[in-house]
């Protein structure tokens, strides 16, 4: 019997293994990465995935690895590990975790919407793992400070209950189902504050532009800008179904004599529908936009745009990582 053929060692296992510029490469791509099954990996599996994606992209093809192997271990690599620093992130804010962690806080948020301590409480739950995630998936070349940090966790929390709570008194004299949706206002008002608050720096200072081929023409404060319009975009679209469909389910299943009975299965039932709400929405909505997004330069604040002219007059469309 005859020896597969070695792997090639020019196979690019930084980029995805799908084509990006299409909606559906990039879902798929985002399905693999948000797979709530990663968060199962003993640290055994984990390591030797790293050690796969170390050789294999230091030139030495482990004998016998198949081309799905590798692309495998390069997933586990990517669900577990930091891009830029390559250190093991936390659990609870590693993109595999999002499903599971953002359907238990959403249907509680959704269960529990009545009384102010409970509204206060699951907000302030919700933007204490935001601030997880935001921190655990940070770029790179921009580290967040303690104090940033802070100050968009406190300003998050603050503002996400202040929306909801002042919801809430509005909402008193209007129908039940208008109550409802108080939770998915708060949360959309959250994520409008905390991410621009923890990415203020690069507001501030700008993101990495490149040219097609990734050459480094300078940082942009309004690539910054694009960017984390296009984040807050797709995270209150990742929140969308979750918190406006269930409530449509449970207003008319709250009627029904079943849930009068069982009045317990309120909440295992929101977290449910929840659930099966976000493992659609969550890859979906991460791949609305493409990561690698790119603007004109005629777009470009002037100073920047005069100066890529004169090095680069060549140059029609800056490429920058939007973050996620």
């Amino acid at each position: 019997q005859a020896m597969p053929p070695a792997l090639p060692a020019t196979i690019n296992i930084r980029e995805p293994r799908w084509d990006q510029s299409t909606f559906q490469g990039r879902a798929k791509h985002f399905f693999t990465v948000t797979d709530p099954r990663n968060l199962l990996l003993s640290g055994a599996v984990l390591e030797e995935a790293r050690r796969v994606v170390e050789e294999y992209r230091a030139g030495t093809v482990p004998p016998g690895l198949t081309e799905d192997q590798l692309w495998r271990a390069k997933y586990i690599y990517d669900s577990a590990f930091h891009p830029d620093t390559g250190e093991k992130m936390l659990l609870i804010g590693r993109m595999s975790a999002q499903v599971p962690m953002n359907m238990t806080i959403t249907g509680c948020m959704l269960t529990f919407y009545r009384t102010t301590p409970a509204v206060l409480f699951w907000q302030w739950v919700n933007q204490s793992f935001n601030a997880i995630v935001n921190y655990t998936n940070r770029s790179g070349d921009a580290p967040i400070t303690p104090s940033q940090l802070g100050t968009a966790y406190v300003s998050a929390t603050t503002g996400a209950v202040v929306t909801a709570l002042g919801l809430k008194s509005l909402t008193k004299h209007l129908p039940a189902i208008i109550g409802r949706y108080v939770p998915f206002a708060a949360v959309a008002a959250a994520n409008c504050i905390n991410i621009p608050l923890m990415r203020q720096r690069e507001l501030k200072l700008g993101i990495p532009i490149t040219d097609e081929n990734g050459n480094r023409l300078g940082e942009s404060t309004a690539a910054a800008q694009k960017a984390i319009f296009q984040v807050v975009v797709s995270r209150i679209g990742m929140a969308a179904p979750a918190m406006a469909i269930p409530p449509v389910i449970m207003n008319a299943l709250e009627k029904r004599a079943f849930l009068k009975r069982y009045p317990y299965l309120n909440a295992p039932l929101q977290v449910g529908l929840v659930g099966l709400c976000l493992v659609f929405a969550t890859p979906l909505c991460c791949a609305l936009f493409p990561q690698k997004s790119s603007m004109h330069v005629s777009r470009l604040e002037p100073q920047v745009r005069d100066r890529i002219r004169e090095k680069d007059p060549g140059v029609e469309v800056v490429y920058f990582n939007k973050g996620l």
